[in-house]
């Protein structure tokens, strides 16, 4: 899949914080401390890294409790690779994943920000409104820190 004019190397292992805060900021997607990061990766159930060459230039995650829920995070490609189906290789990944490890009555869900429904479409998911919709909470810094 995707744009024939380069190539791209699949490594399914969690990226390190650093590139992990630089491409969701990169992508467009909101900032993560060091510490969130830290915290957060770790946990990783599942992940897909595009490489070209050194550069990782897409991502993405699943998170859950590994079988009841599952949560598909941080799709991500940098905006000079994006339009070029590195979208859909992260998203076929996921998708073996989800095939491969998600029992029976596991649930995954996902956030699709914009048109990315789109792309998430293609792989089964399906948009749950009006029988539940997405809510979030976000903690942010009291103190302007």
């Amino acid at each position: 899949m995707g744009d024939a004019s380069f190539a791209y190397t699949i490594v399914n292992q969690t990226p390190t914080v650093e590139t992990y805060r630089r491409l969701r900021v990169a992508a467009g997607l909101s900032p993560k401390t060091v510490e969130a990061s830290e915290r957060g990766l770790p946990n990783t159930l599942f992940a897909v890294q595009l490489l070209i060459g050194d550069e990782t230039v897409g991502m993405g995650r699943v998170v859950g409790d590994g079988g009841t829920f599952f949560q598909v995070v941080d799709i991500a490609v940098l905006p000079k690779y994006q339009g070029r189906g590195l979208g859909k290789v992260i998203m076929a990944e996921i998708a073996g994943f989800i095939a491969r490890e998600v029992p029976e009555s596991g649930y995954v869900s996902l956030l699709a920000d914009g048109q990315a429904y789109r792309l998430y479409q293609q792989y089964g998911f399906e948009m749950t409104a009006p029988a539940s919709v997405g809510m979030g909470f976000k903690k942010v810094a009291s103190d302007g820190a």
